[in-house]
């Protein structure tokens, strides 16, 4: 077996909760935070960062160590990659702190409204990594750096300052304590973003309110192409004065604003590249402190955030109101391990799993929406940045159970975003009043499905399943025409046809179980139908999903072992073949089988995967990868568990503890692929509990083998579902028997609503495997 125990380098990033009942709690359990680590993950593709955040905040302010073009020459700059969340690992300098960031994503946008301070001559450049003194950018060392949940500190070395952040959902808090100077900046660097380039800022706009006040917006053209975002800027100390320096191309036609210097101390600014400066003289261990408040919305309203989120200068204690949110999200669940690292990877997992979606409304309710008009949310929160792709497989069904008023919410914002969209679609992946159409299928019908399946959401059900109608039916979009008139995508049309064939099928299947709900015979039978579209592209002559050409025949230059030009997206087709978790048996029995399939199954585990075959899809490193079997990237999620349809569900427990223990460390190297906006953390937190949802609206989470020895879920509804694995370790890793509320257990899984109801699950554990 060639197993790769190497992982790949990344970071995380911390957010925001509102109390709900449990916060209360909190004072009484145990400093779970501790667990939590904030620097750890996969650094070489840096797609996830430290900070300062609160679940699901708005805010999400990191330190970023470089500023990499997204293009150099013209072309596409492959390094740029790396520097998916702002923070790399093995960086030696930071460049400054912004406000907003996405985690664990594989491409990437944001880095608004970054703040450095400096002492001394004034640089309003950022420098080089190579020499950091040619900028305002400081070196800095991870013995200084502290990384915890809500808050991080670290000392930048060139100027000899102290920098601390702490935040609420919608206000970052900076604390900077300065040496004496009568030259002390805090700059404001309105030209940095994640994925930049030129022509990325399409205007700025900065009005300096008075000597401690700073408002203004940013308007950007990338992932989302009208993002814009507003921000106030508070000091806890007046400014002595303040300067801009303009970086724009010049303009044919100005107007005549020449008539004002306005490069010091002039109060109304405009422009596509600008920087800032705020000239501070301070007295030795003095701290300046910055708080900055955003608003999708407007100024006033970023304005009002700040009011009412912070209203005092007191640091501490927003930094431990930020800790005590995080523990109440932590303590949802509690679990007990004879391995420290265990909770750690665990703790880890839940902050990574309530980092996103955030918060997209300022305090009054109100948010701009996709046809760019002030809306207001009437009893919901509303989020944004649904990586659905990614998240319906088992973030949205771990919000199911632990925190369902959050995820109606998240549902409720989909539907808002359908209502306001001019294409009369669901997100495909929501971004800032945006869709970013990224990746393939229409995954937020099966967030939505399973909603309403499991009765997290109750209301306007029908309004629910026609907005899944009506995206499904969208024949213009990504080859769904094609896959209603010919049950299948040709290749020909669309570079993932088989994988968009497979996902349309999926999601097809889970309308069909909603319509099933609701007693909509009609449209059950016709989804009910599409969803064996997955039939149309299996080639039983190689056993293998295959990309089919218009003309119905099936491509010839074909390799099993390629992602690229094959049909298939982040994956091959050893990968995507598997993907029919809506039926199983069906699947198995196509590709020849039990046994035939469980001897496929232990090939995708053991066979060796030459680089030459993921080479050019950055997404997919050999640290993701697991034989033939990426964990890295999501399609393939479910397949360890597919052994329970077979007669060799002990391999199912097998293969689960070893992906735990092969993919999933604590510190700077954690994670063996992007986690996705939670992800592949929500994979590690079912998986470790002992279940996991192979196909979310079925309303069943299929049994592995648990890798801790007790876990108390607490659950909204006042109930506690608990899970004990008897004689559990590294070596018993075989599941015995089951028990259920002291009752014998005679099937592979259990229900939602057996959890949600409250029990005990109990795991008998073996050395050796149970083959009966």
């Amino acid at each position: 077996m060639n197993i790769y125990l190497k992982i790949a380098n990344r970071v995380v990033t911390l957010s925001f909760l509102s109390f709900n009942y449990f916060a209360a709690k909190a004072q009484s359990q145990p400093d779970l935070t501790q667990y939590a680590k904030p620097i750890i993950g996969t650094q070489k593709m840096g797609h996830t960062f430290p900070g300062a955040i609160v679940p699901f905040g708005a805010v999400q302010l990191s330190p970023d160590t470089d500023t990499l073009p997204y293009e150099y020459n013209n072309r596409y700059n492959k390094d740029v990659y790396k520097y998916c969340a702002g923070y790399q690992y093995d960086d030696k300098t930071i460049v400054g702190f912004s406000h907003t960031h996405f985690s664990g994503t594989g491409h990437s946008d944001l880095g608004d409204f970054l703040i450095m301070p400096t002492v001394g001559v004034l640089q309003l450049n950022p420098g080089t990594a190579d020499h950091p003194e040619s900028g305002y950018r400081s070196v800095f060392h991870h013995e200084t750096e502290v990384a915890e949940p809500g808050y991080y500190k670290v000392k930048l070395e060139d100027d000899n300052i102290l920098a601390e952040v702490t935040a609420s959902t919608r206000v970052g808090f900076h604390q900077y304590t300065f040496p004496k100077s009568d030259q002390s900046h805090i700059i404001l660097d309105l030209m940095a973003g994640i994925y930049n380039y030129d022509d990325k800022n399409v205007w700025t706009f900065v009005r300096v309110e008075n000597d401690t006040l700073v408002t203004g917006y940013r308007q950007t053209n990338g992932w989302g192409r009208t993002r814009t975002v507003y921000f106030a800027m508070s000091f806890s100390k007046p400014m002595a004065a303040y300067g801009c320096k303009d970086y724009s191309k010049r303009q044919v036609y100005r107007g005549f604003w020449g008539k004002f210097n306005q490069s010091k101390n002039f109060p109304d600014l405009a422009g596509k590249q600008l920087r800032m400066y705020f000239d501070f003289a301070t007295a030795a261990n003095e701290t300046i402190k910055v708080k900055f408040a955003l608003s999708p919305v407007s100024t006033i309203n970023a304005i009002e955030n700040m009011r009412t989120e912070i209203p005092h200068w007191d640091f501490e204690k927003t930094k431990q109101q930020a800790k005590q949110a995080w523990n109440a999200e932590l303590g949802k669940i509690v679990i007990t391990s004879t391995s420290n690292e265990e909770k750690i990877n665990f703790y880890t997992a839940m902050y990574h799993a309530a980092l996103m979606p955030t918060v997209y409304m300022d305090v009054n309710g109100e948010y701009k929406g996709l046809d760019q008009n002030v809306h207001k949310a009437t009893g919901f929160t509303n989020y944004t940045s649904f990586s659905l792709w990614d998240t319906y497989r088992a973030f949205h069904p771990y919000q199911n159970i632990v925190n369902p008023t959050r995820n109606a919410d998240m549902v409720k914002s989909m539907l808002a975003h359908y209502n306001q969209s001019a294409l009369h679609m669901l997100p495909i992946w929501s971004h800032y009043a945006n869709d970013n159409w990224c990746m393939s299928g229409y995954h937020s019908v099966s967030v939505i499905a399973e909603a309403i399946i499991k009765g997290t959401v109750t209301t306007d059900l029908d309004k629910a399943l026609d907005a899944c109608i009506a995206t499904a039916n969208h024949k213009e979009y990504d080859g769904i025409g094609y896959f209603i008139d010919k049950g299948y995508i040709p290749q020909d049309k669309n570079g993932v046809s088989v994988s968009s064939t497979l996902e349309y099928a999926f999601d097809d299947w889970s309308i069909a179980q909603l319509a099933k709900k609701l007693n909509r015979q009609d449209v059950f039978e016709t989804f009910s139908k599409r969803a064996q579209n997955w039939r149309n592209v299996y080639d039983s002559t190689i056993g293998f999903m295959r990309p089919r050409l218009s003309d119905g025949s099936f491509k010839k230059e074909f390799d099993v072992l390629k992602t690229d030009g094959q049909g298939f997206i982040e994956g091959n087709t050893w990968n995507y073949s598997l993907y029919v978790p809506q039926d199983p048996t069906a699947m198995i029995q196509l590709m020849g089988g039990k046994k035939r399939f469980t001897a496929h199954l232990d090939s995708l585990f053991t066979m060796h995967l030459p680089d030459e075959f993921f080479a050019e899809t950055e997404d997919i490193t050999r640290d993701g990868i697991i034989g033939n079997y990426v964990h890295g990237n999501e399609p393939a999620h479910h397949v360890a568990y597919l052994y329970n349809w077979t007669d060799a569900p002990w391999k199912t427990q097998e293969r689960v503890r070893m992906i735990l223990k092969n993919q999933y460390h604590s510190g700077s190297a954690g994670l063996g692929g992007n986690d996705d906006c939670g992800q592949m953390s929500a994979w590690y937190i079912f998986s470790s509990l002992g279940f996991y949802p192979v196909a979310p609206a079925s309303g069943q989470y299929w049994l592995g083998s648990p890798a801790i020895q007790t876990a108390s879920v607490h659950l909204e509804n006042g109930n506690t579902f608990s899970v004990t694995a008897i004689d559990q370790s590294d070596k018993n890793v075989y599941v015995k028997k089951v028990t259920l509320n002291g009752q014998l257990l005679n099937r592979r899984y259990i229900t939602h609503d057996e959890i949600m109801n409250g029990g005990k699950l109990v795991f008998y554990m073996s050395a050796k495997p149970v083959k009966k």
